[in-house]
């Protein structure tokens, strides 16, 4: 056993003692980074949309995808605290070369589509507050993006976590404060979780809430965020520590999320059926701001900009950790943030239209979850890999249910989309 090695395997030195004294507070984080992908700027449109188009009907849809995401994000964690790999790693080790690029084609496709939402969204929200070109606001949301990706870097991620949970609180408060002024039905809220279509439309939308909501690439990173904060924890007392602290950072970081997504959408169907111009995110912050009021119609652009900068960082981190693990090339993020920039820069320069290429992005996304989750929960049930922490009977079966549904949802979205 080389000296490396063995240090890895002392009991007291993944976590130290002072770590372990800390009731697991300390040990909160990973999950916090995770779940700013599931409110970026594409939820942002997908909520607004669905909101605005069908008022409470897709509310279920964001119930469910949120209660998903709290499994699928738990299965990731624990796929890095556990084997010390995350699941681009694993998938690495065990692809051959055909099928490990095709993989890593797809998901490098799901990445582009997530960095071109937050860019446009960071650069929409720029525009809102400040009148900025949208070029000018998407390179700027690019910068500020480096940024924090440098932060990271030299800082560490500790101070990382620690930004982007300010930013996360940033953005709750502006999307959140609305539903203070907002008149709500309760009656239509409680209908709202009956799940329930109406036309192929709503079918799509919901695809696009579920691409916004469990992120393929939250599912990539998530395992390696963990690892390199846990690093390769020993069987035992120490790793159920962690695995008990991972749950509560998953839980709480994801109830955080899903309050601020229902919340939008709830002040969409509450302020915006039957208003005109709510097609567009700057029609929409312009309705709320209207109906609502101004203070509130600030906030929200202040929510999207933490939302699009927050987001796009760690967007970035994931592309890195899938190129990584599955072509074994690491390179710096900075380089990568500057080549991934460029869509998005394009795209606002020719005018297309930012709020549908939000929706359009998240509907791609929602195409690469199963890729993310299958294998996800394929190792997290081998012994093999998990060994004593292998997942139980109940959490396979409710994982499996979740990848079919997804699968299912996905391939009734193509056949509604060639049939029309």
């Amino acid at each position: 056993m080389t000296e490396t090695a063995a240090r890895l395997r002392e009991p007291a030195a993944p976590l130290g003692p002072p770590r372990r004294r800390a009731a697991g507070l300390t040990l909160l984080g990973p999950a916090f980074v995770a779940a700013i992908a599931y409110v970026d700027p594409g939820n942002v449109a997908a909520n607004l949309t669905a909101g605005a188009k069908y008022g409470y009907l897709l509310l279920w849809v964001l119930v469910a995808a949120n209660a998903s995401a709290v499994v699928v994000q738990y299965l990731s964690a624990k796929l890095g605290v556990v084997t010390g790999k995350s699941l681009p790693e694993h998938l690495g080790l065990r692809m051959r070369r055909t099928p490990r690029l095709l993989f890593w084609a797809q998901a490098e496709i799901v990445a582009a589509a997530t960095d071109v939402a937050e860019v446009i969204g960071g650069a929409l929200a720029l525009h809102l507050l400040f009148g900025l070109p949208l070029v000018a606001g998407g390179v700027i949301t690019g910068v500020v993006s480096m940024a924090i990706l440098a932060l990271q870097s030299r800082r560490g991620t500790r101070t990382f976590e620690a930004v982007v949970t300010a930013m996360l609180a940033i953005l709750t408060i502006g999307f959140c404060a609305g539903l203070l002024f907002a008149r709500v039905s309760p009656g239509e809220l409680v209908a709202g979780l009956a799940p329930r279509f109406e036309g192929s439309e709503s079918v799509m939308l919901a695809a696009s809430m579920l691409g916004a909501t469990v992120m393929p690439h939250a599912v990539y990173l998530h395992s390696a965020l963990a690892r390199d904060r846990h690093g390769d924890v020993p069987a035992g007392p120490e790793r159920r520590r962690v695995l008990v602290a991972t749950r509560w950072d998953v839980a709480l970081a994801l109830v955080v999320a899903g309050g601020v997504n229902i919340c939008m959408l709830v002040l969409a169907a509450a302020t915006l059926p039957g208003v005109a111009g709510t097609d567009s995110i700057p029609g929409a912050q312009r309705a709320i701001a209207e109906h609502v009021g101004p203070v509130v119609g600030v906030l929200f652009a202040v929510g999207l900009l933490a939302s699009g900068l927050a987001s796009t960082s760690v967007g970035c981190m994931a592309g890195a950790e899938i190129m990584k693990g599955l072509l074994h090339v690491r390179i710096p993020l900075v380089v990568r943030r500057l080549v991934t920039l460029v869509p998005a820069i394009v795209l606002l320069a020719v005018n297309a239209d930012a709020t549908m290429l939000l929706v359009v992005s998240q509907v791609v996304l929602s195409f690469g979850i199963a890729f993310a989750i299958v294998p996800l929960v394929v190792y997290t049930s081998r012994r093999s890999v998990m060994g004593a922490d292998v997942n139980a009977m109940v959490t396979r079966v409710v994982a499996g249910v979740i990848a079919l549904v997804i699968v299912a949802l996905n391939v009734a979205l193509i056949a509604l989309t060639l049939a029309g």
